[in-house]
């Protein structure tokens, strides 16, 4: 029961940090209430069929990396 319990507050953790774009199957919230009613079965399934892999988190990422100064040509060519 300990267990269920951990794992099921583990797994919510993970749903509230993924990143909306890269979760997969169901949106975040349906994760949430899946792992709050069935903690087991809930868990499991965003451990294996929700949960953000790596592959989805660079094909969705949305946001570019922002540039150093010193690689910014029109930063430079200002100075």
């Amino acid at each position: 029961m300990a267990l269920a319990i951990l794992l099921a507050i583990y797994t919510l953790v993970e749903v509230a940090q993924a990143p909306t774009y890269a979760v997969r199957r169901m949106p975040r919230w349906g994760w949430a209430t899946a792992i709050i009613l069935l903690p087991i079965l809930g868990a499991a399934g965003w451990l294996f069929l929700g949960r953000p892999s790596s592959q989805s988190r660079r094909e969705n990422s949305y946001t570019a990396r922002p540039k150093a100064p010193d690689d910014d040509n029109d930063f430079l060519s200002g100075l």
